[in-house]
């Protein structure tokens, strides 16, 4: 929901510039706001305080499945993934993970993995191979990070991520955008180059947990990413060789109106006979 991306995004960019990109007007998002909390956000909210205290309860070793049992014991009657997601939301960790997220803080895998990609730049269906890279983009303060992800059957942006510095987490903050965007990973392959940010622990923890399917280009063969870094020539092609950058604030402004308001929204793309790649999965959900 449009208001909801507003939500989740309104301390990175200016409401305005959201209510823009995605044309909604901004008394239309600050009546949302203020509308009645429906019923079920009610019990969520009045659940998540159950989860935290019975997480605490436990010296936060249980995980979602045993505060799951324990609310069934308490005559709760909601579903193990509801728990799941509200522990996310809640930021709630057992220490045995807390413990296995600091052990592979930082660490990088030795072995890359295969190209099981093998340049199949098509997908049958959204959801079953996305593609990933990081570029840079020039500002008069210096570089812009951004990371990316590609779903090759609409050829859509389903996740990025900006920063001013080329942090190992950039990879790992796209698609954690991407995972929770699109919500369904059965059956994935993500595909990206050898590079560090794409072969860290964070990283390949969170294909596991999803049970995605890692793939990645050989060595030096930029080719075998060729649907990335067509996007990413277009990006530059259509909108950032066209701006000078005074700061990284007012590029993440410009990419973030390109990617969202105009690309994956507007802009009629030659593979999919012209048609935008929004427009174009919803034209086949419905057929």
């Amino acid at each position: 929901m449009k208001y909801a991306f507003i939500r989740e995004h309104a301390e990175a960019y200016p409401v305005r510039v959201l209510c823009r990109v995605l044309e909604v007007s901004p008394s239309g998002y600050y009546g949302w706001q203020r509308r009645p909390v429906s019923r079920r956000e009610e019990h969520n909210r009045a659940l998540m305080q159950r989860v935290v205290q019975i997480h605490r309860a436990s010296y936060e070793t249980y995980g979602y499945l045993r505060v799951h049992a324990e609310l069934q014991a308490e005559g709760e009657t909601c579903g193990k993934h509801r728990v799941a997601r509200l522990m996310r939301r809640a930021g709630l960790k057992t220490r045995v993970q807390v413990l296995r997220e600091r052990s592979r803080r930082g660490r990088t895998f030795e072995h890359v993995q295969e190209n099981r990609l093998n340049r199949e730049f098509r997908a049958p269906a959204p959801n079953q191979r996305w593609v990933s890279d990081i570029t840079q983009i020039p500002t008069a303060e210096g570089w812009l990070y951004l990371a990316a992800v590609l779903d090759l059957y609409s050829r859509a942006v389903v996740g990025w991520s900006m920063s001013s510095r080329p942090g190992k987490e950039l990879s790992t903050e796209a698609l954690q955008m991407a995972i929770g965007r699109r919500g369904r990973t059965e059956g994935l392959m993500v595909h990206s180059d050898q590079g560090v940010h794409y072969r860290t622990g964070d990283y390949h923890g969170l294909l596991a947990q999803h049970g995605i399917t890692c793939s990645m280009s050989r060595k030096g063969n930029c080719l075998d990413n060729a649907a990335m870094e067509s996007f990413f020539h277009t990006l530059k092609t259509e909108r950032v060789h066209h701006q000078r950058y005074r700061t990284r604030a007012e590029a993440r402004r410009s990419v973030f109106e390109y990617i969202e308001g105009f690309y994956n929204r507007r802009r009629r793309h030659s593979y999919l006979q012209y048609v935008a790649p929004f427009e174009y999965e919803q034209q086949r959900a419905v057929s």
